[in-house]
């Protein structure tokens, strides 16, 4: 059994992520004043009292707004509510009770789960000023400084007293982030993955602002998505929360088993599709060039090799790489993504023994002699594997100084063509070895 889940759900500028960041003890929700910052659902693990729980943080709630973004908002809060096991309404105690404030709770006494009451931004205890919010109907309210951690443990030995006995085992799975430029197409991507609709689609650029963790299973295999902000070049990122955004995409990069570059095909390949693909190359992940809106490309019998011959100059760092071409819109291949993300994620785990990795080096180096430089040869003593995710190899020479770079991506071709490692980079470092 999943471990208990617990929304935060409230109208916006009440203090939800605050709180949600408090509770985690992690800085992943966007906190900010600006109304709507939180759009999508965040998920973190928590723990109090020795009862584990998993935490979603929502945007905020304004249920008689017409405006489009909005009304999106109010459909991820929907099913947060819909999937969790008990909800905290987040009130504002500065603001004080508010129509809004009633229609969430009418909405949240439609759903039949436990519901806690939190009057949050009560820096200074007033049981008069908590008393009002009575007239919800949702029982006692319990007052909390989420900014100043004041009432917190009162809330969540509240919320725990509500979980029946779970599995707190945790959540595992292939951790799969998908990133690109905006509007690319992730959101629709993850969503096709998904079955369902998870993240806010929209075709305005910039509508994910956070890394969203979904897992789910396929197939009786457990996968992690994390679909991201996009990525934009520096000097076009003006807003801070959008600066932010942007980093927490590169930080998914920096936790994902597998990641997903998601580049418009109908646009094609762009120096930030680039950059992005880089950074994903030096962060030593395993990856998957998916080319998206393939439906919108003219095509004819050669088009795919075009596309590739392109992929292959301008993606010349990491030849490693796979690509898929998809359309997310109407699932064409989508199908194939998650096979692909487990191919490339073993051959990232795969360890190759220290004795075939030195009959293959032998084969290579009588094959294609080391280099000389100033008279004097590089020798090749031997070589071993030191990791893996990537696959990481130590070489012990002579003189570090004769390694060549291009004998150095000889070892690495050669490597590649005996033990595959495609979608993968590898690396090869160099160590000095006294002669006997």
């Amino acid at each position: 059994m999943a471990k208990p889940l617990v929304a935060i759900v409230g109208r916006p500028s009440v203090g939800k992520s605050t709180f949600f960041n408090k509770v985690s003890g992690k800085k992943i929700s966007i906190v900010e004043d600006t109304p709507g910052v939180t759009r999508d659902r965040l998920y973190a693990d928590a723990e109090w009292c020795g009862k584990a729980f998993t935490l979603i943080d929502t945007g905020g709630i304004e249920l008689k707004s017409s405006d489009e973004m909005w009304q999106h908002i109010k459909k991820q809060a929907d099913i947060a509510i819909d999937t969790a096991d008990v909800i905290i309404f987040f009130c504002d105690a500065k603001t004080g009770l508010t129509a809004a404030d009633y229609d969430v709770a009418t909405m949240l006494r439609r759903s039949g789960k436990p519901i806690v009451l939190a009057v949050n931004k009560l820096d200074n205890y007033r049981e008069d000023v908590l008393f009002d919010f009575y007239e919800l109907g949702l029982g006692q309210p319990i007052g909390i400084s989420a900014e100043q951690s004041k009432g917190i443990g009162d809330l969540l030995d509240e919320v725990c007293a509500d979980f029946d006995k779970v599995d707190i085992e945790e959540e595992e799975g292939l951790k799969i982030a998908i990133v690109g430029k905006p509007n690319a197409g992730k959101s629709r991507l993850t969503n096709q993955l998904l079955g369902y609709d998870r993240t806010i689609v929209s075709d305005v650029a910039g509508t994910t602002r956070d890394a969203v963790d979904t897992p789910i299973e396929v197939d009786g295999k457990k996968y992690v998505l994390i679909d991201t902000a996009g990525i934009r070049k520096k000097k076009a990122v003006d807003e801070d929360i959008e600066y932010y955004s942007v980093l927490r995409s590169l930080a998914a990069i920096r936790r994902a088993d597998v990641c997903l570059i998601v580049i418009d095909a109908a646009e094609g390949i762009t120096e930030q599709d680039v950059k992005i693909a880089g950074y994903v190359h030096e962060q030593g992940k395993p990856s998957i060039i998916v080319m998206n809106k393939w439906d919108k490309v003219d095509k004819d019998t050669y088009t795919v090799n075009k596309f590739e011959e392109k992929l292959k100059n301008e993606l010349a760092f990491m030849s490693y790489y796979k690509s898929v071409y998809v359309s997310a819109k109407f699932g064409q291949r989508v199908n194939k993504i998650l096979t692909l993300a487990e191919e490339v994620y073993l051959n990232a785990s795969k360890r190759i023994t220290t004795g075939t990795l030195n009959d293959v080096l032998g084969d290579a180096i009588r094959a294609t002699e080391p280099p000389t430089k100033n008279g004097r040869r590089l020798k090749i003593y031997y070589m071993t594997q030191d990791g893996v995710t990537p696959p990481t190899f130590i070489v012990f020479v002579n003189d570090g100084e004769l390694m060549h770079f291009s004998y150095r991506r000889f070892l690495e071709n050669t490597l590649r063509k005996a033990f595959g490692f495609e979608g993968t980079p590898i690396r090869i470092f160099v160590h000095e070895k006294n002669e006997d």
